[in-house]
Order: C-alpha cells, then sequence, then structure tokens
C-alpha cells in the first residue's frame, strides 16, 4: 500500500501564482514589509514595490510587445532582486518564466531558448556577449534582449523602461483558467545523461508546493530573516527562497553568488534566523578556518536539500557552531519539496530527509517495479499535486518518468523508518555494482568526510578487468599541510575497511584532487569523475616506452 503524508491534507485554491501571492485576503505582514535586500548595494524592495513593479512591467510586456498567453521569457542571471518582480510581471502577462543558468555558454544557453521558444531575454549588461550570441542563434529579436540590474547599455533597453506608453488604454491582467493545466515556469533539469529536459511546473505547482512545506518550517515575518544565494534559477532557490519570502514576508538578503565570507558577514549584521543550503556549504561551516570569526548566534536552523547530508556533517558542524541542521528532499520535477524534517527530529533522526509533505503519496519499489513494504530498500515514487505537467517537447521521457496513475519514478534509492521518516541513500544510477553487492557512493564519502585529514571527497564506481566487476574509488581533496602520498592513501583505504562490510572496500584506491566537481547545486557531478576514471586507467595501462 502506498505510504500517505502524517500531516492533515491543505486545500489547495484555484489561483494562479501571482493572484495566491498578491490578491490575499490573509496577509499577516504590511505593505511596506521589506522582502528582499540587496546584499552588495543594501538596495532594498517592499512587498509593495515588488507588487507594484511586476504589474508595470506586465502592462509594459502586453503594450509594446503584444504578448500572449503562454509566451516564454527567459532569465538568464545569477541572482539580483530585481528578478522578482520580472518574474512574477510575466506571470500578470500570462507568460512563462524560464530561467537560465548564468554559467551558460553560447551552445547551451541557446539550446535552452530554442527548445522553450523563448520570446524575449532578460540579463546582465556582463552577460551580453553569450546572451546577445544565443538570443540570435534563437531567432529573439535584439529589442527583446532587455536588461537588468545597475548597468545600462545603449543598445538594449533596460527592464523598467518595458513600460506602458499609452495613457488611454487600460491593461488588465491576463487570466488564468486552469491552473492545474497552465504552464508557469519552464526549469531545466542538469543535463548528466544527455541534454537537459525542459520541467514543465503549471501554476497549481507551485502554489501547492508553497502551502504544502511552508507549515513544516515555524518562521515569523517580525523576527525571521533568510540568506539567498542558492540560484533563482534553480527550483530548489526559485520555490523555497523566492516565492517563500513574498509569501510570508521574510526579509532575505540576496547575495548574487556565494562567497563564504560575504555570507557569513550577512548572517553577522543582519541576525540571519534560518537559512536553505546545500551539502558543500555545510562542509565550509565545518571544516573552514574563518568560519568561526564569525557571530552565528542568530541561527535557529539550517536546511540542507539538493544532495545527500551525511551525519558527520550535521554533528561536525553542531559540535563547532552550535548550530542544528535539518534536511529536506526534493527534485525539479516536484516544485521541489517532498520530505522536510521536522525541527525537533534534527538530532534524533540524523540523515533522514524526514515524512512527507501535505497531500502526497509514496512508495518504494524494486528493481522489477514491484512495491515493497515500508522499511525495505527500493526506488522511491511518489504522487501529489506538486508533481510536474512534463518534460517539454519529450513525451517518451514524460510516460518514462509518470506512471498511469500519477507516480513519479525519483530514480532516487532508500526507505522509511517506523517512524514515518525517509532515507535517501543514493541514486539508482548511481550505485556501484560490486559483484551483485549494491555499494551507495553517499555512504562511503560520509564516512571518508569524518576523517581529520579528509577536507571533501567524492566516490564513483570504475570498471577493475582483473575482478570483471565495478568497484568504489575514491576522490578526495587532502585538508591543508597533508602530504599526498602512499601512505597518506592507504591511511583512508584502511580507515574505510574497518568500518564497512567486505563488498563496499575503496578496491578502486584513492585518487586526490584540488577540488571535488560539483554542479552550482551542489550536487556531485559523478559523470566527470567516471571520464576522469577511465583517462587514468587508460594512461596507466598504456605501455610504457623503452629507454
Amino acid at each position: 500500500m502506498p505510504i500517505a503524508s502524517p500531516f492533515p491534507a491543505v486545500d489547495i485554491p484555484k489561483k494562479d501564482i501571482h493572484s495566491f501571492l498578491f490578491e490575499r485576503d490573509d496577509r499577516p505582514f504590511p505593505e511596506d514589509q521589506v522582502v528582499y535586500i540587496d546584499g552588495n548595494t543594501k538596495r532594498q524592495l517592499t512587498y509593495a514595490d515588488v507588487r507594484d513593479q511586476a504589474t508595470t512591467f506586465g502592462i509594459g510586456l502586453k503594450s509594446q510587445w503584444s504578448w500572449r498567453k503562454g509566451d516564454v521569457l527567459a532569465i538568464y542571471s545569477p541572482n539580483q532582486i530585481d528578478v522578482p518582480p520580472i518574474t512574477w510581471g510575466t506571470l500578470w502577462a500570462g507568460g512563462v518564466i524560464t530561467p537560465a543558468n548564468p554559467s551558460y555558454g553560447v551552445e547551451e544557453l541557446s539550446f535552452q531558448l530554442k527548445d522553450s521558444r523563448a520570446k524575449a531575454l532578460v540579463t546582465l549588461v556582463d552577460l551580453l556577449p553569450i546572451a546577445a550570441q544565443a538570443a540570435a542563434n534563437a531567432g529573439i529579436p535584439k529589442d527583446r534582449v532587455i536588461i537588468l540590474g545597475d548597468k545600462k547599455t545603449k543598445e538594449h533597453r533596460h527592464w523598467k523602461d518595458i513600460i506602458d506608453p499609452s495613457t488611454s488604454v487600460k491593461w488588465r491582467k491576463t487570466k488564468v483558467l486552469n491552473p492545474e493545466k497552465e504552464l508557469a515556469c519552464l526549469v531545466y533539469s542538469s543535463g548528466t545523461t544527455g541534454m537537459p529536459k525542459g520541467v514543465m511546473l503549471s501554476h497549481r505547482n507551485i502554489v501547492a508546493n508553497l502551502l504544502q512545506f511552508t507549515p513544516n518550517d515555524p518562521l515569523d515575518w517580525m523576527e525571521d530573516r533568510l540568506v539567498a544565494f542558492l540560484p533563482f534559477f534553480h527550483i530548489y532557490g526559485l520555490t523555497c527562497i523566492m516565492h517563500h519570502a513574498i509569501l510570508r514576508g521574510l526579509p532575505t538578503v540576496v547575495m548574487d553568488r556565494f562567497d563564504l565570507h560575504k555570507f557569513c558577514q550577512h548572517v553577522q549584521d543582519y541576525r540571519v534566523t534560518f537559512a536553505y543550503l546545500v551539502p558543500p556549504v555545510i562542509l565550509l561551516l565545518a571544516k573552514h578556518p574563518d568560519v568561526v570569526k564569525y557571530d552565528f548566534s542568530s541561527i535557529k536552523m539550517l536546511n540542507s536539500g539538493a544532495a545527500p547530508l551525511t551525519r558527520e556533517l550535521v554533528e561536525s558542524v553542531w559540535a563547532r557552531l552550535n548550530i542544528p541542521v535539518k534536511q529536506g528532499y526534493g527534485l525539479s520535477e516536484t516544485s521541489p519539496v517532498t520530505h522536510s524534517l521536522r525541527w525537533n527530529q534534527w538530532r534524533s533522526h540524523v540523515g533522514s530527509v524526514g515524512p512527507l509533505v501535505s497531500n502526497m503519496t509514496a512508495k518504494y519499489v524494486n528493481e522489477e517495479g514491484v512495491e515493497v513494504p515500508a522499511g525495505e530498500t527500493g526506488e522511491l515514487w511518489m504522487a501529489g499535486p506538486n508533481i510536474m505537467m512534463g518534460y517539454l517537447n519529450n513525451p517518451t521521457a514524460t510516460a518514462n518518468a509518470i506512471t498511469p496513475d500519477g507516480f513519479f519514478k525519483t530514480g532516487d534509492v532508500g526507505y522509511q523508518d517506523g517512524d514515518g521518516n525517509f532515507y535517501i541513500t543514493d541514486r539508482v544510477k548511481e550505485l556501484i555494482k560490486y559483484k551483485g553487492f549494491q555499494v551507495p557512493p553517499a555512504e562511503l564519502e560520509g564516512l571518508l568526510l569524518g576523517h581529520e585529514k579528509v577536507d571533501d571527497c567524492a566516490v564513483t564506481g570504475i570498471y577493475s578487468p582483473e575482478m570483471a566487476s565495478e568497484v568504489p574509488r575514491a576522490y578526495i581533496v587532502l585538508a591543508a599541510g597533508v602530504e599526498r602520498s602512499e601512505e597518506t592513501e592507504q591511511e583512508l583505504i584502511k580507515y574505510v575497511e574497518g568500518k564497512v562490510a567486505q563488498h563496499k572496500r575503496l578496491r578502486g584506491g584513492v585518487r586526490f584532487l584540488d577540488a571535488i566537481p560539483k554542479s552550482i547545486s551542489g550536487k556531485i557531478l559523478r559523470r566527470v569523475l567516471r571520464d576522469m576514471a577511465k583517462e587514468e586507467d587508460q594512461k596507466e595501462a598504456a605501455p610504457k616506452a623503452k629507454l
């Protein structure tokens, strides 16, 4: 039987995102409540500022460009406090938002613009060399490449100049008649296998998810403050920070990119009480020597997501800074939050992502797709109002991801404990198969991160001809001052050997790196590691030239 959420079901109104956020009777905070604060310039936007600027921009789209319902606007930018009004202004005008990774090159951005059929592109002046070329490649006219941020250019209009030139025509918000079926956001998957896929999220998907996860975090607009470095182009930052902050009136310091010292300074200066993080940042809080120079006493709780978090890191942060860390879980395809650990269980259930949020059901299935009893390990499948509409222009991928009865196949492996809390142990595609046994890389990574000589690490499977099987290999970033040597390698191999079952030993050895390759959301890029491993093994197997 599928597992149901332990929380009461929430009523999901038949509203579009803009109406849900800005046409509400239950707003507890005043219109002049400051919501977004620019971490570099200290410029602020109140709730009323965001609402009014969004409306003005939406009117500009409709009046100047004959913006039609369903037209797509792409945002190619790091975090800026003007991204929220641009986003909701586009939705006001009946459009769809597709945020793009600002680290994309011309080819990657061109693909997203073409695939999404974007009609306009918003970007920064500094990104114009790439943005303009990609827009041209996608057939977006030059006058529809517009600028946000403090810098301006004569060649392109600034987003605040996209206004209604008419004084006689009154423009009205475009109605969303069916929030469940009408597209609001197109977020693109990381594309670790093949090209990125456009994840279609409806208005109802986002509205539902906000109502599902926000009750789990007891935050109050009068005393709580957030910091936002997680990118707004990623679903984690888009829903959990950008939308969440305006819904609850939470003052949020917006960072254009992550910088450890600026992050720590903002926490200290603004008395930040809650932060959404990713494991690489938790790792820095646990091990970077400069962290202890700052005052973190205002922090009530940290939430980690986007990648598995180990017990060792949670305990290290608590021991060092006296700050609790809980974990949540979600995916782009689920808008994203599906699980969130209760605040009072962060110590008793370290490593758990918590129970299902409201209005969701889940089940675990084996390799044959047969449901296994609760408590047994299997692939996690979930159903609920936050599950995506499907993948854009890709009905085959959609059919492979969503079952006929509405369950989304996450590709993640885990189990549920007796208290209803879920544990994610690894990805189906990332499990290492050693002679019929399954070895989860995340488990080995957690052990290695507990070693004093290890600053960061990643484990991947390599093929061993001698054993005719995959074997685990660890890539290690050593702590400052530790020598890269055969002795260090053997010490780490023995360390793991003494803590795991026989089939989980590091038979592929240890390799040392300056940095672990990771995506901007903090996920280990195992494909890069596998390619690296193949290249290393080919070099080692090559015959040595005779002198």
